[in-house]
C-alpha cells in the first residue's frame, strides 16, 4: 500500500478518534487530546498518541480509561470510516510536551547564551 494512503488512513483515524474521545465523558482525566496516530501498512494495527494536561493521576486514569472503553472506541471508529480492516488501536501517552517543557525549564535554568555577559 503506499505510503500517502497509509498517511492518509492514519489522519482520518486521528480526526475520528479525537471526535469520539471529545464524546465521551472522560471525567477525572484532565484534558485529553489524541496528537497523531500511526497506522500499519496491512492497517491491521493503528498506534495512537495522547496527550493528558493534568496531573500524573490523571495521566494514569485517562489511559486506564481509554483501554478501558477500547471496545467501544473501536465501534464507533469501525461505523464512522470504511475499511477493508478497522485497525486495532493501542493508546499511548505522548510525552513529548512535558518533555520539552522541561528542557525549556533547564535551559532557562542556565542563563543566558551570550557570551559576553
Amino acid at each position: 500500500m503506499s505510503h500517502h494512503r497509509i498517511q492518509r488512513v492514519s489522519e482520518l483515524v486521528k480526526q475520528q478518534v479525537g471526535e469520539i474521545l471529545l464524546e465521551m465523558n472522560l471525567a477525572g482525566c484532565g484534558f485529553v487530546t489524541v496528537t497523531s496516530t500511526i497506522v500499519s501498512p496491512d492497517l491491521k494495527d493503528g498506534r495512537v498518541y495522547v496527550s493528558v494536561i493534568g496531573t500524573e493521576e490523571q495521566k494514569k486514569r485517562a489511559l486506564h480509561t481509554l483501554e478501558e472503553r477500547h471496545g467501544h472506541i473501536q465501534r464507533e471508529l469501525g461505523a464512522r470510516i470504511i475499511l477493508k480492516y478497522t485497525p486495532r488501536l493501542r493508546f499511548i501517552l505522548d510525552e513529548t510536551e512535558s518533555q520539552a517543557q522541561r528542557i525549556e525549564n533547564l535551559l532557562n535554568e542556565l542563563g543566558p547564551s551570550n557570551p559576553d555577559e
